[in-house]
């Protein structure tokens, strides 16, 4: 009797084991890729919708996988161009800096390729974003983020329409600053070092390309300061009054507002009088 029992549980654990190895493998094969063949009828389509789901579960390499054999099986399918852009989606979506060169490729080819395709707004978009995502630090070299605002400000001035320019906006901002931001940084280190007239002309330089500088606060007073220690007060005092007219919060403000102060209680300087003339 104990030999029977013994031999009835091990033949249920042996069918309980087949049993998960049959699940396991239906789910394998359910999950697997399957890449329909050459001349399948909306062989395209299915592509391009396993592409996308991969996409939308960054999975980034399989959705690639998908795309490429759309784009190189079937030249004359309506999604050819849309999974031209998934393809650069995809590089964009891993973000390293390999990817994203990668991906800006793509998007200038579509650009190129499709001159006249109704997406090229998103291309554009996306072209500046793979660019503007390789930016370093404003400590840095900034030749990244002169490529990536290039590419934004011919989106804006091309697609002024498009869905996507409130973003692009933003991004436009973010990148001109971190421009903006590197010249200050040049323009404070002069001024560290009592460079005073450097300090002025790089400082001028960032206001006047960029009237828009989220940080101008801080260049306001520096140059604010480097005119005063070069002894032009009337010059100087227009700064601090512009620093406290359009900013309302700012760590410069307080000392903006002092100085003001003393320049006002500074007398006025008589005018010199030579032989001849007035007090001679």
């Amino acid at each position: 009797m104990i030999a029977y029992v013994s031999v009835v549980r091990r033949s249920l654990s042996l069918l309980a084991l087949l049993l998960v190895a049959m699940s396991l493998s239906a789910c394998a094969s359910g999950s697997k890729a399957r890449i329909p063949t050459a001349g399948e009828v909306d062989a395209d389509k299915f592509l391009f919708e396993r592409g996308t789901e991969a996409i939308q579960k960054k999975h980034w390499l399989e959705a690639r996988e998908y795309f490429r054999k759309l784009i190189d099986t079937y030249p004359r399918s309506t999604f050819r161009e849309e999974a031209k852009i998934g393809v650069g989606d995809s590089f964009l979506g891993e973000g390293r800096v390999d990817s994203l060169i990668l991906g800006a490729n793509e998007f200038r080819e579509f650009l190129t390729y499709f001159p006249l395709d109704e997406n090229n707004h998103i291309a554009q978009y996306k072209l500046a974003q793979s660019l503007a995502r390789q930016v370093l630090s404003p400590q840095r070299d900034q030749t990244a983020t002169h490529d990536a605002l290039r590419e934004l400000d011919t989106f804006v001035r091309n697609y002024p329409r498009s869905p996507l320019m409130p973003d692009a906006l933003k991004l436009q901002r973010e990148t001109r600053d971190l421009l903006s931001e590197s010249e200050f940084l040049v323009g404070q280190f002069y001024f560290r070092i009592r460079n005073y007239p450097g300090a002025v002309q790089r400082l001028r330089g960032v206001l006047e390309a960029d009237p828009g500088y989220t940080n101008r606060d801080a260049a306001y007073f520096v140059l604010a300061e480097s005119l005063s220690r070069m002894l032009q007060p009337g010059q100087a005092k227009s700064y601090y009054e512009m620093l406290v007219a359009e900013f309302k919060e700012s760590a410069y403000l307080l000392k903006a507002k002092e100085r003001l102060v003393e320049l006002e209680s500074v007398p006025a300087v008589p005018p010199k009088t030579g032989p001849g003339g007035a007090g001679s």
